[in-house]
């Protein structure tokens, strides 16, 4: 009996469950997307095809690109009993009494289990640790999904033993397809009810996901469930209902491998003097909720490592912004960070601050030299031979001020750009003279 209610449970759940879950693909041939690894002839279509999967796969992705999807395909094809963790919610203690169930399975029904590990990247290395020996072991077939970078995120010894299996977000025309199978599915979707979806919803729906299969199927389902029909009973779903039941996303996570790809978008599209680039990447940081301070800190860094000595008013123009929107605050804040984001984009580049870098490589090569005499504390008369430069013509003295060991070494190389073109002309001078004078 409790089976049966078990049953009438499961049905009614199937029946109620959102969108995106009644119509998850069911197999290979439902799967839209991801051909890279998909297709004929690929790899993972392959092993699939041949009853062989491998002992432990990292499925790494963006949300909605078919991770979890994919590998329920995967238990559903090698005909093995599929286990689910969320590496969120479930621990150690979770994963024992699954570890208990797949021996039982094993010893009795000659089952393969296949644990499935969600943001698998959010163990520690203790709880990935606990995974190696079952895997090694053959008990456990497992599949583990991130949206992080797994170099960074899972442990060596895992990755070792893992192939993994890069996830792209679906196209504008997998979501479209993925869409118009919703509506026209009578089982699963609405295909049992008239519903007329015009060319530019459709389009919307698929833009504003951003390539996320889930977040495409919430915003038609709260389109249709939120529309009324008119007296035919045809529901219409028009651009200006898309527009409304969808909410544009932006894939960024502040922790994650988005925010430090975005940043360095950034970045670097100023240092390559492209000021429309900077604005499209510090608009997608600040609309995705990134901390501005964070934000002014790299700009105050890339002052005085790209563009330096060339305008030297980018640093305090930096520094200003910075100060200026500690004083101003979020949203009028963002007005000195655009302005110092547009002045260094378009100030003149130039990375001859790399020159410190440089003497410091040459000291880790070399032994450091002793202080010319003429240089040193001028206590007990140590510095006798010392000019004193403002009492020379052009307030410079040609005397030695590198240690006997360095003389004639160069490590500033001045650029050729902006107010640095006035110092490559002066400096040439100068060392002439204290070459001529040496």
């Amino acid at each position: 009996m409790d089976d049966l209610f078990d049953y009438q449970m499961q049905q009614t759940l199937s029946r109620d469950a959102p969108l995106a879950a009644r119509m998850r693909p069911r197999s290979l041939e439902e799967f839209i997307g991801q051909e890279h690894i998909l297709g004929e002839g690929k790899l993972l279509r392959r092993a699939l095809q041949a009853n062989r999967v491998f002992s432990s796969i990292l499925l790494v992705g963006p949300p909605g690109s078919g991770k979890t999807t994919l590998a329920r395909i995967i238990a559903h094809h090698t005909q093995a009993h599929f286990e689910t963790l969320s590496a969120v919610f479930d621990g150690k203690q979770k994963l024992r009494e699954i570890l208990e169930e797949a021996r039982e399975r094993r010893k009795y029904r000659k089952e393969r289990t296949l644990l499935f590990i969600d943001e698998v990247h959010r163990w520690n290395k203790a709880q990935q640790d606990a995974l190696l020996p079952h895997i090694e072991n053959g008990l456990l077939t497992f599949i583990g999904a991130t949206t992080e970078n797994p170099h960074f995120e899972i442990i060596n010894a895992l990755l070792s033993r893992s192939r993994i299996f890069q996830l792209h977000p679906l196209s504008e025309d997998d979501l479209k397809t993925l869409l118009l199978r919703a509506l026209h599915d009578e089982e699963r979707g609405y295909g049992k009810r008239a519903i007329r979806l015009d060319k530019d919803a459709l389009i919307h729906f698929a833009q504003a996901a951003n390539g996320d299969a889930r977040h495409a199927l919430n915003a038609l389902e709260l389109a249709v469930e939120t529309t009324s029909p008119d007296e035919k009973g045809l529901l219409h779903i028009t651009l200006e209902v898309a527009r409304e039941s969808t909410q544009r996303r932006i894939r960024y996570d502040k922790t994650g491998d988005a925010h430090y790809d975005t940043i360095s978008a950034f970045i670097k599209s100023i240092r390559g003097s492209d000021p429309d680039a900077a604005l499209y990447w510090l608009a997608k940081m600040l609309q995705s909720g990134e901390d501005p301070h964070f934000i002014l800190r790299r700009l105050l860094i890339l002052a005085g490592e790209d563009v330096g000595l060339a305008d030297p008013n980018g640093l305090i123009l930096a520094n200003a912004a910075a100060q200026a929107f500690d004083r101003i605050g979020l949203p009028e804040g963002i007005y000195p960070l655009v302005e110092a984001t547009l002045y260094l984009a378009t100030a003149p580049k130039s990375n001859s601050a790399k020159g410190y870098f440089q003497a410091k490589k040459y000291l880790e090569k070399h032994d450091t030299g002793e202080v010319p005499a003429h240089l040193r504390d001028a206590a007990f008369g140590r510095n006798v031979g010392y000019v004193y430069p403002h009492d020379e013509e052009g307030h410079f003295a040609p005397q030695q001020y590198l240690p006997d060991s360095a003389r004639g070494v160069e490590f500033y190389v001045p650029s050729s750009e902006g107010y640095e073109k006035e110092i490559s002309r002066r400096l040439a001078q100068w060392r002439k003279s204290r070459k001529e004078s040496a």
